[in-house]
């Protein structure tokens, strides 16, 4: 009798650690994936050298929002995420700026993003898969200058 007792305790003490942080005798919390791909898109903006995220139709759209009075950019432009019960995985899309090194943010952005993600979630994330699309380039921003100075009006 001794022995179903001890077999049955040491089960609930599994159960209580596999559970994790968003499962108690109380309740369950579960996190909706737009969530995680908000807080891994802030967290990998946080990181310097990183200049946008997004490939280039979702950053030219994001450059149309921005010119809607009111409309804001999305925070998670650039991220795709996958959230199950316990575990996160994120795969980023990103612009960097030329002459960082890519390796370093790399290794910033994953650093810092399953940080903020664990931390504020709760969840463990198994990935961070990242992505450079594009290079951008400080000739790009004398362009852009350039191209609104010849509006129409003045």
């Amino acid at each position: 009798m001794a022995s179903t007792t001890d077999a049955a305790a040491k089960s609930q003490d599994v159960e209580k650690v596999n559970a994790g942080p968003l499962t108690s005798s109380q309740g369950t919390t579960s996190v909706a994936d737009v969530v995680v791909q908000k807080i891994a898109g802030l967290a990998t903006r946080e990181i310097p050298g990183v200049y946008d995220l997004g490939g280039g139709a979702a950053r030219a759209f994001s450059a149309l929002r921005e010119r809607i009075p009111g409309a804001t950019a999305s925070a998670g432009q650039g991220v795709s995420v996958e959230v199950g019960e316990k575990q996160a995985a994120v795969d980023l899309q990103i612009v960097v700026e030329y002459g960082v090194s890519i390796a370093d943010v790399a290794r910033s952005i994953r650093r810092n993003v399953i940080s903020a993600v664990e931390g504020m979630t709760g969840l463990e994330v198994v990935e961070v898969n990242i992505n450079v699309g594009d290079l951008h380039l400080p000739s790009d921003d004398d362009e852009e200058d350039a191209s609104g100075d010849s509006g129409r009006v003045q």
